[in-house]
Order: structure tokens, then C-alpha cells, then sequence
């Protein structure tokens, strides 16, 4: 076991008050959140478990794992909400000068289509 290594192994939570353990060298039974949610969970109201540590860009990086067999099911958004959220996206996307619903998300800082912003470049 290498010094990096050596230095964030402490199963039992005695130097971080938490279970840790290297990079890829937590053992089964343990997910991030990432992981949760590519298999379909979440961790559903759970304490951390555990974290992982490990030298990264500006000092020492941090991922939290939460136990699978705790792990809950992930909620799916009911009809009003896909509702909701497609009323929203569409507002994103249409222009308030024109009223043309446009397939890109209109920049906030010009407030109004591409089209509408810049008349003079939309005919060239």
C-alpha cells in the first residue's frame, strides 16, 4: 500500500469520524450518488456511510457513499410535473418580441431571439 493510500484508509472512523477508504478501494455494498442514480436509486433519507478521499486538483477531493441495501427506489415525476416542466422549457424558448418558439433556450442577456437582437445579421 502506497503512502497516498495509507494515508485515507481508515475503515473504522477513527482520523475522519467516518468509515474511508482510497480511490476504488471501497469495498461492495457502498455507492455515490452517481452511482445510485445510474441503477435507478436514491439514497432515500440515509446518513452518509462512508467517503472516499483522494488527491486531486486544489488539495484533497471528497465522495461520499451511502449503503445500497438502504438505498430507495427513485421517484418518477408525475404527469403535472412533465407538464410543468415542458410549459417551462417552452417559455424558455420563446422569443417575447416575435413570439416564435425557437429550438435553442433565448440568452437572457439579450432577452429576445437571436433573430430579433441582430436584424441586420439574420438576412446575410
Amino acid at each position: 500500500m502506497s503512502r497516498i493510500r495509507a494515508a485515507y484508509y481508515d475503515p473504522d472512523g477513527t482520523k475522519y469520524g467516518i468509515p474511508t477508504y482510497w480511490w476504488r478501494g471501497a469495498p461492495p455494498g457502498y455507492a455515490t450518488r452517481r452511482q445510485l442514480r445510474a441503477a435507478g436509486l436514491r439514497p432515500g433519507g440515509q446518513p452518509i456511510a462512508a467517503q472516499i478521499l483522494w488527491r486531486g486538483v486544489g488539495g484533497t477531493r471528497t465522495a461520499y457513499l451511502y449503503r445500497l441495501d438502504l438505498a430507495r427506489p427513485k421517484r418518477t415525476a408525475t404527469p403535472a410535473q412533465l407538464r410543468a416542466i415542458d410549459a417551462a422549457l417552452t417559455a424558455r424558448r420563446t422569443c417575447r418580441v416575435c413570439g416564435t418558439v425557437r429550438p435553442y433556450c433565448i440568452p437572457r442577456s439579450l432577452g429576445e431571439c437571436v433573430d430579433c437582437a441582430y436584424p441586420e445579421g439574420a438576412s446575410a
